[in-house]
């Protein structure tokens, strides 16, 4: 066989890498698109199924693997202009504010353990609250207090390790089961944080969510309480139900008011409109001044503690990058435009208007993972709904916020989850397994969208 000539293989090569450059440079299938978000799940929750345990698989290896195929399947760019657009996600502005928050959170919340503020403020809430209306004391403080300072992740860093140490207090009281579940208190806290989120005329749900739909804050609000009231009420009655068959109730320590000021300070700040990164770092500042006064703290032991919170936010810092970066190429590659062809192809009533932006609204957070950011995103395409079909914005602002915080509480890639469940030592799956406000939230949500509900809206 004689040897192939070099203007024959040019014209092989040539035929190759035009055919390979046609097929690139069509738009990417949506399906395709989106697949990276599936390979993540059916990775971690398969995975975890497999091994029947959800803590033996890291949330961060099933994004890495994610990412990687999303790298790969990307179109029309040579690897380092898709690794590139993976660290635009990555590094987002966003992206990096909340990792900037985890830092903090890790710090604030290990010095505060460190100088006894949890003990202390578990010591009062024992004492103030009975031990049968222990759960629904839980819930109602973390909605007045996610309500005031406008942030489901201030509230959660403010009382998630309170919601731990409560926990560990019931199970030394003899209490088993859910009762003395990390998991199920922490959900309880979780819960009460979305309330807030939802509703607070701080929070930058609300903001988003009424700029883009051209209507005022007071009156969303109005349409919005109408919704999820009933659901904050349901779900406060279930936690008396619950707490009735708690038969063990701690006895509280000896409260040391000192060192309660952090926790206070912390709400008190937040409540005054104050970044929750400036209050973490005077949270973080009062800390070392109240144990460098009462003998808690030496300066070495004070360094060590901020390193050990901040290690124990490690793994979140990881995913949070991973997933921005992996988010930030289905969104290139035109997933968040397929879905909202989709979606907006068959509207034909006011209902189905309705439920089209609450589709919309909570498939992107899906593939967001920043409730916020899913408004913004989908503000724009909701408010044509709204005209198109003559739907009221301050209706319409409502669908946007409730939905964006349901899919938020049940995502585990979520940050206000991935929060939690660094601050609890706990996994994201075991708090959305006990998560019962966001559900009844979203049920009520939907049978407002169904039965058209409030008929009356001021």
């Amino acid at each position: 066989m004689g040897i192939i000539p070099e203007r024959y293989l040019k014209e092989l090569f040539k035929g190759v890498r035009d055919r390979w450059a046609e097929h690139d440079s069509k738009p990417m299938n949506g399906w395709l698109a989106l697949s990276p978000l599936f390979v993540f799940l059916c990775v971690y929750l398969v995975s975890s199924i497999i091994a029947d345990d959800f803590y033996k698989i890291p949330i961060s290896a099933a994004f890495l693997i994610a990412s990687i195929y999303a790298i790969a399947i990307c179109r029309g760019k040579t690897m380092e202009q898709r690794i590139a657009t993976f660290s635009e996600g990555a590094g987002n502005k966003n992206v990096l504010l909340m990792i900037w928050i985890f830092v903090l959170a890790g710090a604030f919340a290990s010095t505060a353990k460190e100088i006894g503020a949890i003990d202390a403020t578990v010591n009062l809430a024992l004492r103030i609250l009975p031990g049968r209306l222990l759960y629904a004391g839980l819930f109602l403080a973390a909605c007045f207090i996610s309500m005031s300072i406008g942030t489901s992740v201030g509230t959660i860093v403010a009382l998630v390790p309170v919601a731990a140490g409560i926990a560990e207090e019931l199970a030394l009281g003899g209490a088993s089961g859910m009762a003395a579940s990390i998991p199920f208190i922490t959900a309880i806290i979780v819960g009460g944080a979305f309330f807030g989120d939802n509703l607070s005329f701080i929070s930058d749900t609300t903001i988003a969510a009424t700029r883009t739909q051209e209507c005022s804050m007071a009156d969303k609000f109005k349409v919005n309480i109408r919704i999820v009231a009933p659901a904050a009420i349901i779900v406060a009655c279930l936690y008396v139900f619950l707490g009735a068959s708690v038969s063990v109730s701690p006895e509280a320590g000896t409260i040391e008011w000192v060192k309660l000021i952090p926790y206070v300070l912390v709400i008190a700040l937040a409540i005054s409109g104050i970044d929750v990164a400036a209050v973490l770092t005077i949270g973080l500042a009062v800390n070392a001044i109240i144990g460098f006064c009462g003998g808690d703290l030496t300066w070495t032991g004070f360094l060590e503690s901020i390193g050990s919170g901040i290690s124990g936010m490690g793994d979140l810092i990881i995913v949070t990058m991973l997933a921005g970066g992996m988010l930030e190429l289905i969104k290139a590659n035109g997933g968040l435009d397929f879905i909202v062809n989709g979606l907006t192809r068959r509207i034909r009533s006011k209902r189905g208007a309705e439920l089209s932006i609450a589709a919309l609204v909570s498939l992107s957070n899906l593939c967001t993972a920043n409730n916020t950011i899913a408004i913004i995103t989908t503000g724009r395409i909701a408010k044509d709904i709204t005209q198109k079909f003559g739907l009221d914005p301050r209706k319409t602002a409502s669908i946007l916020d409730t939905f964006s915080c349901l899919i938020q509480g049940f995502i585990p890639y979520g940050a206000q989850l991935l929060m939690a469940a660094g601050l609890a030592g706990i996994s994201t799956i075991t708090i959305i397994s006990h998560l019962y406000y966001p559900i009844i939230m979203g049920i009520c949500a939907l049978l407002a969208i169904l039965f058209r509900l409030p008929r009356k809206y001021s």
